[in-house]
């Protein structure tokens, strides 16, 4: 914790409340001239020792969140543009052997590493390694700043061989579909919120993108046969869900047609969800559900009729919706949206 006790000078916020580890950095709250120093502290701490070159050296205007889970940690940073070295020097100075994955929310970059150069645009990941040398140009493009993101794992984590992963290092990695897809919409939600998760839930958490970084890895290589049992199975009830809420309005979303997507048996998909303590069937009518509750409290769609809503997600007959909702809720689909929006008037006109 050396890098955070030379940063209280620099009013960084570290939540250890209630809810999850969570390090805040801005440097909107220090004097012009201090925040590209204080910047170059945070990210030394937060990340690893590195060199940072800017045009806007003389008032660097950032922010930077890290959060802990468990071995595997995640931050984000916004920044106008910038270079970002990993020299051998610095690399002799402090070199825990950690993998970074990373992906752009705005702006672009170009990553040179392992003697490969790769441009990256918006949610396009790429791999890189803190014990090799590296630069990395990231340019804000037509925004005031770039916004990065990036999951840092031990080396020793990594279950596949290092010649595998070594072939993905400074390669652009789809972050749009597939396995790819689900980490970006993970990090990404949880980065916009972490009000939900509790500091208990961080080791889980980080399991979980653990999990997706290595079957991603593993799926780009085709090493599938190095993962473990558990990863694969975590991987694999994770792409489930994921392909169920993108399909909750689909009449022909059933566990037989679900189980066939995904080359499995009915008995195997029950059997991952009895893990969970839930049924395919529940999962999927509490999630349409959560989906319909939403809706009904959207002043946008306060026109739309409650059947049509309900219909949208799934539930084919008003009668069957409504004792669900009530089952769920403890009252009915129109008594809530009436409450609801009532609340979001009152509250627009305070």
């Amino acid at each position: 914790m050396l890098w955070f006790a030379a940063l209280t000078d620099y009013k960084v916020v570290r939540k250890l409340g209630e809810k999850m580890i969570e390090t805040v950095f801005r440097s909107e709250d220090l004097p012009a001239g201090e925040r590209f120093d204080a910047w170059r502290a945070m990210a030394h701490w937060a990340t690893a020792p590195l060199e940072f070159r800017s045009d806007h050296e003389e008032d660097f205007p950032a922010t930077l969140r890290l959060l802990e889970l468990g071995a595997v940690d995640m931050f984000t940073a916004s920044f106008p543009s910038l270079q970002i070295l990993r020299t051998p020097k610095l690399i002799k100075q402090s070199d825990a052997e950690q993998y970074k994955m990373g992906f752009l929310l705005r702006g672009n970059a170009r990553l040179s590493q392992m003697g490969r150069d790769v441009t990256v645009a918006t949610r396009e990941l790429v791999l890189y390694s803190t014990w090799r040398p590296f630069d990395i140009w990231i340019d804000s493009g037509r925004h005031d700043m770039a916004t990065t993101v990036a999951i840092r794992v031990p080396r020793a984590l990594l279950p596949l061989p290092s010649a595998a992963t070594d072939q993905l290092i400074a390669r652009r990695i789809s972050g749009r579909t597939g396995i790819g897809a689900l980490l970006v919409g993970l990090v990404t939600n949880m980065i916009a919120n972490t009000s939900p998760y509790q500091p208990s839930d961080a080791p889980r958490l980080g399991t979980v993108l653990l999990d997706l970084l290595t079957a991603l890895l593993a799926h780009e290589v085709d090493a599938d046969r190095f993962l473990p049992s558990d990863t694969r199975q975590r991987t694999l009830a994770l792409r489930i869900r994921s392909f169920i809420q993108q399909r909750l309005g689909e009449a022909q979303l059933t566990p037989s047609s679900i189980a066939a997507a995904h080359h499995i048996s009915t008995s195997q998909l029950h059997r991952i969800f009895q893990q969970q303590d839930l049924t395919v069937s529940a999962w999927i009518r509490s999630e349409r559900l959560e989906r319909c509750r939403h809706d009904l409290t959207d002043p946008a769609l306060h026109a739309t009729p409650i059947h049509v809503i309900a219909a949208r997600w799934g539930f084919s007959y008003p009668a069957d919706f409504s004792r669900a909702f009530r089952a769920a809720y403890g009252i009915s689909p129109r008594d809530y949206r009436h409450t609801a929006l009532h609340n979001t008037i009152d509250e627009t006109h305070r």
